[in-house]
Protein backbone atom coordinates (compact mmCIF):
# COMPACT_ATOMS: atom_id res chain seq x y z
CA UNK A 1 0.00 0.00 0.00
CA UNK A 2 1.27 3.48 -0.85
CA UNK A 3 2.66 5.41 2.10
CA UNK A 4 -0.06 7.16 4.09
CA UNK A 5 -2.84 5.80 1.89
CA UNK A 6 -6.10 4.30 3.09
CA UNK A 7 -7.15 1.02 1.49
CA UNK A 8 -9.97 1.59 -0.96
CA UNK A 9 -13.40 0.54 0.35
CA UNK A 10 -13.94 -1.04 -3.07
CA UNK A 11 -10.89 -3.29 -2.76
CA UNK A 12 -11.31 -7.07 -3.08
CA UNK A 13 -11.09 -9.03 0.14
CA UNK A 14 -7.79 -10.66 -0.83
CA UNK A 15 -5.35 -11.07 -3.71
CA UNK A 16 -6.16 -14.22 -5.70
CA UNK A 17 -3.68 -17.09 -5.58
CA UNK A 18 -1.98 -17.14 -8.97
CA UNK A 19 -0.51 -20.48 -10.10
CA UNK A 20 2.99 -20.82 -11.46
CA UNK A 21 3.39 -20.56 -15.22
CA UNK A 22 6.13 -22.63 -16.79
CA UNK A 23 8.77 -20.38 -18.30
CA UNK A 24 8.11 -17.38 -16.00
CA UNK A 25 10.14 -16.41 -12.91
CA UNK A 26 9.65 -13.22 -10.92
CA UNK A 27 12.00 -11.27 -8.69
CA UNK A 28 11.63 -7.97 -6.82
CA UNK A 29 14.04 -5.59 -5.12
CA UNK A 30 14.34 -2.33 -3.18
CA UNK A 31 16.32 0.12 -5.29
CA UNK A 32 15.53 3.35 -3.44
CA UNK A 33 14.62 5.22 -6.62
CA UNK A 34 11.97 7.06 -4.65
CA UNK A 35 10.47 4.89 -1.95
CA UNK A 36 12.13 3.61 1.20
CA UNK A 37 11.67 0.22 2.88
CA UNK A 38 9.58 -1.26 0.08
CA UNK A 39 10.20 -3.10 -3.17
CA UNK A 40 10.10 -0.90 -6.25
CA UNK A 41 11.73 -3.00 -8.99
CA UNK A 42 10.29 -6.06 -10.71
CA UNK A 43 12.17 -8.35 -13.08
CA UNK A 44 10.07 -10.94 -14.93
CA UNK A 45 12.37 -13.58 -16.46
CA UNK A 46 11.07 -15.44 -19.52
CA UNK A 47 12.38 -18.63 -21.08
CA UNK A 48 13.93 -18.48 -24.56
CA UNK A 49 11.31 -18.61 -27.30
CA UNK A 50 8.73 -16.53 -25.41
CA UNK A 51 6.48 -14.47 -27.71
CA UNK A 52 5.45 -10.92 -26.77
CA UNK A 53 2.62 -8.52 -27.60
CA UNK A 54 1.87 -5.05 -26.28
CA UNK A 55 -0.39 -2.00 -26.23
CA UNK A 56 0.79 1.47 -25.28
CA UNK A 57 -0.28 5.01 -24.51
CA UNK A 58 -1.36 7.28 -27.35
CA UNK A 59 0.14 10.27 -25.52
CA UNK A 60 2.30 12.59 -27.62
CA UNK A 61 4.56 13.04 -24.58
CA UNK A 62 5.15 9.31 -24.09
CA UNK A 63 8.03 8.08 -21.96
CA UNK A 64 11.39 6.69 -23.05
CA UNK A 65 10.45 3.14 -21.95
CA UNK A 66 7.34 3.24 -24.15
CA UNK A 67 9.44 4.30 -27.15
CA UNK A 68 11.89 1.46 -26.49
CA UNK A 69 9.18 -1.19 -26.23
CA UNK A 70 7.29 -0.03 -29.31
CA UNK A 71 10.49 -0.06 -31.36
CA UNK A 72 11.25 -3.66 -30.39
CA UNK A 73 7.78 -5.17 -30.35
CA UNK A 74 7.81 -6.17 -34.01
CA UNK A 75 10.51 -8.80 -33.52
CA UNK A 76 8.04 -10.59 -31.28
CA UNK A 77 10.38 -12.20 -28.71
CA UNK A 78 11.11 -11.45 -25.06
CA UNK A 79 13.48 -12.73 -22.37
CA UNK A 80 12.67 -10.25 -19.60
CA UNK A 81 10.43 -7.40 -18.48
CA UNK A 82 11.98 -4.80 -16.17
CA UNK A 83 9.67 -2.48 -14.22
CA UNK A 84 10.38 0.28 -11.73
CA UNK A 85 7.95 2.31 -9.59
CA UNK A 86 8.35 5.85 -8.27
CA UNK A 87 9.84 7.49 -11.37
CA UNK A 88 8.17 7.45 -14.80
CA UNK A 89 11.35 8.28 -16.76
CA UNK A 90 9.09 10.50 -18.88
CA UNK A 91 9.94 13.94 -20.25
CA UNK A 92 13.56 13.32 -19.29
CA UNK A 93 15.11 14.00 -22.71
CA UNK A 94 18.31 12.31 -23.84
CA UNK A 95 19.09 11.22 -20.31
CA UNK A 96 15.90 9.20 -20.18
CA UNK A 97 16.87 7.40 -23.37
CA UNK A 98 20.33 6.73 -21.92
CA UNK A 99 18.81 5.33 -18.73
CA UNK A 100 16.73 2.85 -20.73
CA UNK A 101 19.79 1.86 -22.75
CA UNK A 102 21.86 1.47 -19.59
CA UNK A 103 19.41 -0.71 -17.69
CA UNK A 104 18.54 -2.79 -20.76
CA UNK A 105 22.23 -3.24 -21.52
CA UNK A 106 23.02 -4.47 -18.01
CA UNK A 107 20.08 -6.87 -17.91
CA UNK A 108 20.87 -8.27 -21.36
CA UNK A 109 24.49 -8.81 -20.25
CA UNK A 110 23.40 -10.69 -17.15
CA UNK A 111 20.97 -12.86 -19.10
CA UNK A 112 23.14 -13.31 -22.19
CA UNK A 113 20.33 -12.31 -24.54
CA UNK A 114 19.83 -9.61 -27.20
CA UNK A 115 18.95 -6.15 -25.89
CA UNK A 116 15.90 -6.13 -28.15
CA UNK A 117 14.40 -8.96 -26.09
CA UNK A 118 14.35 -6.85 -22.92
CA UNK A 119 11.18 -4.81 -22.34
CA UNK A 120 10.92 -2.02 -19.78
CA UNK A 121 8.24 0.02 -18.01
CA UNK A 122 8.45 2.87 -15.51
CA UNK A 123 5.75 4.55 -13.44
CA UNK A 124 5.76 7.47 -11.05
CA UNK A 125 6.72 11.14 -11.15
CA UNK A 126 7.11 12.76 -14.60
CA UNK A 127 10.08 14.98 -15.44
CA UNK A 128 12.61 13.74 -12.90
CA UNK A 129 15.75 11.95 -14.16
CA UNK A 130 15.96 8.26 -13.24
CA UNK A 131 19.31 7.09 -11.88
CA UNK A 132 20.12 3.91 -13.81
CA UNK A 133 22.82 2.97 -11.28
CA UNK A 134 20.17 2.37 -8.62
CA UNK A 135 18.36 -0.06 -10.91
CA UNK A 136 21.47 -1.81 -12.19
CA UNK A 137 22.77 -2.37 -8.66
CA UNK A 138 19.87 -4.68 -7.80
CA UNK A 139 19.54 -6.62 -11.06
CA UNK A 140 21.97 -9.48 -10.36
CA UNK A 141 20.57 -10.39 -6.92
CA UNK A 142 17.01 -10.01 -8.20
CA UNK A 143 17.67 -12.48 -11.01
CA UNK A 144 19.29 -14.89 -8.59
CA UNK A 145 16.33 -14.98 -6.20
CA UNK A 146 13.55 -14.98 -8.84
CA UNK A 147 10.97 -17.74 -8.44
CA UNK A 148 7.90 -19.02 -10.22
CA UNK A 149 5.55 -18.19 -7.34
CA UNK A 150 6.42 -14.53 -6.78
CA UNK A 151 3.14 -13.09 -8.06
CA UNK A 152 2.05 -11.31 -4.88
CA UNK A 153 5.44 -9.64 -4.42
CA UNK A 154 5.49 -8.65 -8.10
CA UNK A 155 2.06 -7.02 -7.93
CA UNK A 156 3.14 -5.04 -4.86
CA UNK A 157 6.46 -3.89 -6.31
CA UNK A 158 4.87 -1.97 -9.20
CA UNK A 159 2.43 0.09 -7.07
CA UNK A 160 2.57 3.88 -6.72
CA UNK A 161 -0.54 5.55 -5.26
CA UNK A 162 -2.40 2.24 -5.41
CA UNK A 163 -3.96 1.20 -2.11
CA UNK A 164 -4.03 -2.51 -2.99
CA UNK A 165 -2.12 -4.79 -5.33
CA UNK A 166 -3.98 -6.12 -8.36
CA UNK A 167 -3.88 -9.61 -9.87
CA UNK A 168 -6.13 -11.98 -11.81
CA UNK A 169 -5.94 -15.45 -13.30
CA UNK A 170 -7.95 -17.63 -15.66
CA UNK A 171 -7.69 -20.99 -17.41
CA UNK A 172 -8.47 -21.93 -21.00
CA UNK A 173 -8.12 -24.80 -23.44
CA UNK A 174 -6.44 -24.70 -26.83
CA UNK A 175 -6.75 -27.82 -28.97
CA UNK A 176 -6.93 -30.07 -25.91
CA UNK A 177 -4.10 -28.33 -24.01
CA UNK A 178 -4.95 -26.51 -20.77
CA UNK A 179 -3.35 -23.08 -20.59
CA UNK A 180 -3.11 -20.50 -17.83
CA UNK A 181 -3.23 -16.71 -18.01
CA UNK A 182 -1.96 -14.64 -15.08
CA UNK A 183 -1.98 -10.87 -14.89
CA UNK A 184 -0.87 -8.11 -12.54
CA UNK A 185 -1.55 -4.40 -12.87
CA UNK A 186 -1.06 -1.04 -11.23
CA UNK A 187 -3.12 2.07 -11.59
CA UNK A 188 -5.06 4.49 -9.42
CA UNK A 189 -4.90 7.99 -10.87
CA UNK A 190 -4.25 9.53 -14.29
CA UNK A 191 -6.60 6.88 -15.65
CA UNK A 192 -8.28 7.39 -19.02
CA UNK A 193 -8.65 5.34 -22.19
CA UNK A 194 -6.40 5.24 -25.27
CA UNK A 195 -4.66 2.48 -23.52
CA UNK A 196 -5.97 3.25 -20.13
CA UNK A 197 -3.42 4.87 -17.88
CA UNK A 198 -1.68 2.11 -16.04
CA UNK A 199 0.78 -0.74 -16.30
CA UNK A 200 -0.31 -4.35 -16.75
CA UNK A 201 1.72 -7.47 -17.37
CA UNK A 202 0.07 -10.67 -18.57
CA UNK A 203 1.71 -14.07 -18.84
CA UNK A 204 0.56 -17.35 -20.34
CA UNK A 205 2.06 -20.73 -21.19
CA UNK A 206 0.05 -20.83 -24.43
CA UNK A 207 1.88 -21.79 -27.59
CA UNK A 208 0.86 -18.91 -29.83
CA UNK A 209 2.77 -16.75 -32.33
CA UNK A 210 3.33 -13.07 -31.60
CA UNK A 211 1.04 -11.72 -34.38
CA UNK A 212 -1.91 -13.73 -33.04
CA UNK A 213 -1.12 -12.65 -29.48
CA UNK A 214 -1.03 -9.03 -30.62
CA UNK A 215 -4.43 -9.11 -32.28
CA UNK A 216 -6.02 -10.93 -29.36
CA UNK A 217 -4.53 -8.46 -26.89
CA UNK A 218 -5.56 -5.41 -28.92
CA UNK A 219 -9.15 -6.64 -29.06
CA UNK A 220 -9.21 -7.48 -25.36
CA UNK A 221 -7.74 -4.12 -24.34
CA UNK A 222 -10.42 -2.29 -26.31
CA UNK A 223 -13.11 -4.06 -24.29
CA UNK A 224 -11.45 -3.58 -20.91
CA UNK A 225 -8.61 -1.14 -20.25
CA UNK A 226 -9.88 1.18 -22.95
CA UNK A 227 -13.34 1.18 -21.34
CA UNK A 228 -12.38 2.68 -17.97
CA UNK A 229 -11.71 6.16 -16.65
CA UNK A 230 -10.92 7.64 -13.26
CA UNK A 231 -10.14 11.26 -14.06
CA UNK A 232 -9.99 11.59 -17.85
CA UNK A 233 -6.21 12.05 -17.93
CA UNK A 234 -4.06 9.90 -20.22
CA UNK A 235 -0.59 9.06 -18.90
CA UNK A 236 2.80 9.22 -20.60
CA UNK A 237 3.61 5.65 -19.60
CA UNK A 238 0.69 3.31 -20.32
CA UNK A 239 2.00 -0.17 -21.07
CA UNK A 240 0.39 -3.59 -21.32
CA UNK A 241 2.58 -6.54 -22.25
CA UNK A 242 1.42 -10.10 -22.88
CA UNK A 243 4.12 -12.81 -22.85
CA UNK A 244 3.48 -16.38 -24.05
CA UNK A 245 6.15 -18.92 -23.07
CA UNK A 246 5.03 -21.59 -25.62
CA UNK A 247 5.16 -24.33 -22.97
CA UNK A 248 1.59 -25.63 -23.42
CA UNK A 249 1.82 -27.38 -26.73
CA UNK A 250 3.30 -27.66 -29.23
CA UNK A 251 0.55 -26.47 -31.50
CA UNK A 252 0.58 -25.91 -35.22
CA UNK A 253 -1.42 -23.78 -37.59
CA UNK A 254 -2.78 -21.33 -35.02
CA UNK A 255 -2.02 -18.28 -37.11
CA UNK A 256 -5.49 -16.74 -37.38
CA UNK A 257 -7.45 -15.15 -34.54
CA UNK A 258 -10.65 -16.44 -36.17
CA UNK A 259 -9.61 -20.04 -35.50
CA UNK A 260 -12.35 -21.68 -33.36
CA UNK A 261 -9.61 -23.29 -31.23
CA UNK A 262 -8.81 -19.84 -29.84
CA UNK A 263 -12.28 -19.03 -28.51
CA UNK A 264 -11.62 -20.35 -25.02
CA UNK A 265 -8.31 -18.50 -24.78
CA UNK A 266 -9.88 -15.27 -26.04
CA UNK A 267 -12.64 -15.50 -23.40
CA UNK A 268 -10.10 -16.18 -20.66
CA UNK A 269 -7.95 -13.26 -21.79
CA UNK A 270 -11.01 -10.99 -21.71
CA UNK A 271 -11.80 -12.26 -18.21
CA UNK A 272 -8.33 -11.35 -16.94
CA UNK A 273 -8.10 -7.93 -18.63
CA UNK A 274 -11.57 -6.84 -17.51
CA UNK A 275 -10.94 -8.08 -13.97
CA UNK A 276 -7.72 -6.05 -13.78
CA UNK A 277 -9.29 -2.99 -15.42
CA UNK A 278 -12.14 -2.95 -12.90
CA UNK A 279 -9.67 -3.36 -10.04
CA UNK A 280 -7.93 -0.22 -11.32
CA UNK A 281 -11.23 1.69 -11.21
CA UNK A 282 -12.02 0.29 -7.76
CA UNK A 283 -8.70 1.77 -6.65
CA UNK A 284 -9.32 5.15 -8.28
CA UNK A 285 -7.70 7.82 -6.15
CA UNK A 286 -10.17 8.64 -3.38
CA UNK A 287 -12.85 6.41 -4.90
CA UNK A 288 -15.81 5.36 -2.78
CA UNK A 289 -18.10 4.02 -5.54
CA UNK A 290 -17.76 1.99 -8.72
CA UNK A 291 -19.96 3.31 -11.54
CA UNK A 292 -21.08 1.32 -14.60
CA UNK A 293 -22.46 3.41 -17.47
CA UNK A 294 -24.25 1.70 -20.35
CA UNK A 295 -25.35 3.75 -23.35
CA UNK A 296 -27.73 2.33 -25.94
CA UNK A 297 -29.58 3.79 -28.90
CA UNK A 298 -26.55 5.66 -30.24
CA UNK A 299 -25.63 5.95 -33.93
CA UNK A 300 -22.95 3.27 -33.53
CA UNK A 301 -20.70 1.72 -30.89
CA UNK A 302 -18.12 4.50 -31.20
CA UNK A 303 -20.76 7.15 -30.56
CA UNK A 304 -22.15 5.19 -27.62
CA UNK A 305 -18.70 4.96 -26.06
CA UNK A 306 -18.09 8.68 -26.52
CA UNK A 307 -21.39 9.51 -24.82
CA UNK A 308 -20.62 7.09 -21.98
CA UNK A 309 -17.22 8.68 -21.42
CA UNK A 310 -18.79 12.16 -21.45
CA UNK A 311 -20.92 11.00 -18.54
CA UNK A 312 -18.11 9.12 -16.81
CA UNK A 313 -15.62 11.99 -17.03
CA UNK A 314 -18.04 14.70 -15.89
CA UNK A 315 -16.91 16.16 -12.53
CA UNK A 316 -20.52 17.17 -11.88
CA UNK A 317 -21.82 13.65 -12.38
CA UNK A 318 -18.99 12.12 -10.36
CA UNK A 319 -19.32 14.52 -7.43
CA UNK A 320 -23.10 14.09 -7.30
CA UNK A 321 -22.60 10.34 -7.02
CA UNK A 322 -19.94 10.88 -4.36
CA UNK A 323 -22.59 12.75 -2.37
CA UNK A 324 -25.25 10.08 -3.03
CA UNK A 325 -27.27 12.75 -4.86
CA UNK A 326 -29.52 11.43 -7.64
CA UNK A 327 -29.03 14.59 -9.70
CA UNK A 328 -29.85 13.00 -13.05
CA UNK A 329 -29.99 16.39 -14.77
CA UNK A 330 -26.18 16.24 -14.83
CA UNK A 331 -26.41 13.06 -16.90
CA UNK A 332 -28.67 14.90 -19.36
CA UNK A 333 -26.05 17.66 -19.53
CA UNK A 334 -23.23 15.19 -20.21
CA UNK A 335 -25.16 13.50 -23.04
CA UNK A 336 -25.76 16.87 -24.64
CA UNK A 337 -22.11 17.97 -24.49
CA UNK A 338 -20.75 14.74 -25.99
CA UNK A 339 -21.05 15.97 -29.56
CA UNK A 340 -22.82 12.78 -30.62
CA UNK A 341 -26.34 12.48 -32.00
CA UNK A 342 -29.09 12.14 -29.41
CA UNK A 343 -32.85 12.62 -29.62
CA UNK A 344 -33.72 14.89 -26.72
CA UNK A 345 -37.38 13.94 -26.81
CA UNK A 346 -36.68 10.18 -26.77
CA UNK A 347 -33.92 10.24 -24.16
CA UNK A 348 -34.35 7.68 -21.36
CA UNK A 349 -32.32 7.34 -18.15
CA UNK A 350 -32.39 4.53 -15.60
CA UNK A 351 -30.35 4.47 -12.39
CA UNK A 352 -30.16 1.29 -10.39
CA UNK A 353 -32.81 -0.15 -12.70
CA UNK A 354 -35.31 2.60 -11.82
CA UNK A 355 -36.65 4.86 -14.56
CA UNK A 356 -35.89 8.49 -13.74
CA UNK A 357 -36.45 10.08 -17.16
CA UNK A 358 -38.13 9.09 -20.40
CA UNK A 359 -39.54 10.74 -23.51
CA UNK A 360 -37.34 13.79 -22.92
CA UNK A 361 -38.58 14.59 -19.41
CA UNK A 362 -38.73 13.28 -15.86
CA UNK A 363 -40.60 10.00 -15.57
CA UNK A 364 -44.02 10.83 -14.04
CA UNK A 365 -43.68 7.80 -11.75
CA UNK A 366 -40.17 8.68 -10.56
CA UNK A 367 -39.81 8.66 -6.77
CA UNK A 368 -36.36 9.81 -5.65
CA UNK A 369 -36.78 8.21 -2.23
CA UNK A 370 -36.92 4.81 -3.92
CA UNK A 371 -33.55 5.51 -5.54
CA UNK A 372 -31.80 6.70 -2.37
CA UNK A 373 -30.66 3.23 -1.16
CA UNK A 374 -28.96 2.58 -4.51
CA UNK A 375 -27.23 5.98 -4.50
CA UNK A 376 -25.84 5.25 -1.04
CA UNK A 377 -24.37 1.93 -2.17
CA UNK A 378 -20.86 1.11 -3.34
CA UNK A 379 -21.82 0.21 -6.92
CA UNK A 380 -23.90 2.55 -9.08
CA UNK A 381 -25.53 1.50 -12.34
CA UNK A 382 -26.50 4.11 -14.97
CA UNK A 383 -28.29 3.23 -18.22
CA UNK A 384 -29.00 5.82 -20.91
CA UNK A 385 -30.79 5.35 -24.23
CA UNK A 386 -30.37 8.26 -26.66
CA UNK A 387 -32.92 7.01 -29.17
CA UNK A 388 -31.20 7.35 -32.55
CA UNK A 389 -29.67 3.99 -33.55
CA UNK A 390 -28.27 0.55 -32.63
CA UNK A 391 -25.01 1.66 -30.98
CA UNK A 392 -24.19 0.28 -27.54
CA UNK A 393 -21.24 0.57 -25.14
CA UNK A 394 -20.40 0.17 -21.46
CA UNK A 395 -17.67 2.01 -19.59
CA UNK A 396 -16.69 2.04 -15.94
CA UNK A 397 -15.60 4.89 -13.72
CA UNK A 398 -15.64 5.94 -10.06
CA UNK A 399 -16.87 8.88 -8.05
CA UNK A 400 -14.83 12.02 -7.36
CA UNK A 401 -14.23 12.75 -3.70
CA UNK A 402 -12.14 15.28 -1.81
CA UNK A 403 -9.52 12.60 -1.23
CA UNK A 404 -8.61 12.81 -4.93
CA UNK A 405 -7.46 16.37 -4.26
CA UNK A 406 -5.68 15.34 -1.07
CA UNK A 407 -3.75 12.57 -2.84
CA UNK A 408 -2.76 14.57 -5.91
CA UNK A 409 -2.10 17.80 -4.04
CA UNK A 410 0.61 16.07 -2.02
CA UNK A 411 1.84 13.48 -4.56
CA UNK A 412 5.42 14.75 -4.69
CA UNK A 413 5.74 15.68 -1.02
Amino acid sequence: MAAGSQRSPLAPVALPQLPEIEGVRLGVAESGVRYRDRSDVLVALLDPGTAIAGCFTTSKTRSAPVDWDKANLAQGRARAILVNAGNANAFTGARGVQTVAGTVGELSRLLGCPREEIFVASTGVIGEPLDEALINAVLAPTIEQATGDGWSAAATAIMTTDTFSKAATAFAEIAGHQVTINGIAKGSGMIAPDMATMLAFLFTDASLPAPVLQELLTRSVERSFNAITVDGDTSTSDTILLAATQKAGPLAGLDNVGDPRLRSFSRALDQVTLDLALQVVRDGEGAEKLIAITVTGAEDARAARRIAFAIGNSPLVKTAIAGSDANWGRIVMAVGKSGEAADRDRLQIRIGGLSVAKNGMRDPDYDESALTPHMRGREIDIAVDVGVGPGRATVWTCDLTHRYIDINGSYRS
